[in-house]
């Protein structure tokens, strides 16, 4: 009879921890088609050669999607050249396994910090450092891209090199 109990019990556990698992919303991740955006300097921050850009990416799908981790991004010239892009965490080790839920007609923002005007090793030192980018190809984690303009447009110093905080909800 305890046996029979003990049985019965765990039966009704386990079927209730296997409804609630398959309750749980999956993870939809934002492809680049549902999400447009900006990379624009944040007034105030320029200072010691370096400045800090805000990439702000709205979800403008029907459904919501999440984002997570440090952008993926590549600089673009005028006319669509690849530009030299190495991306960096401006917080190594911290969160960049954070995940962001975006609702239809909400924004995430990454904050890029870089040089405009201070060389790296092995860059020009007359003239600029890099050529002028005027875009910023996003590669979402739901794959695909979208495209955003660079406002003001800017030469990326040290090879292209930009240090991204994570994404959080804006």
């Amino acid at each position: 009879m305890r046996t029979l109990l003990l049985s019965s019990i765990a039966a009704a556990v386990c079927g209730l921890l296997a409804q609630h698992a398959s309750s749980r919303p999956s993870i939809v991740f934002c492809p680049g088609k549902q999400v447009s955006g900006s990379f624009s300097a944040v007034p105030g921050s320029a200072g010691a050669g370096n400045i800090v850009y805000a990439l702000r990416l709205k979800n403008h799908g029907a459904s919501a999607c999440t984002l997570t981790g440090l952008p993926v991004v590549s600089l673009r010239g005028r006319y669509g050249k690849k530009l030299p892009t190495n991306v960096r965490s401006a917080h190594p080790g911290q969160a960049t396994a954070m995940l962001v839920t975006l609702e239809p007609g909400r924004s995430a923002t990454a904050t890029a910090r870089f040089s405009p005007d201070v060389p790296g090793p092995g860059e020009g030192h007359t003239g600029p450092c890099e050529p002028t980018a005027y875009r910023l190809v996003v590669t979402p984690n739901g794959g695909g891209s979208t495209s955003v303009l660079i406002r003001p447009r800017t030469p990326v110093c040290e090879h292209g090199r930009l240090s991204f905080s994570v994404y959080t909800a804006s």
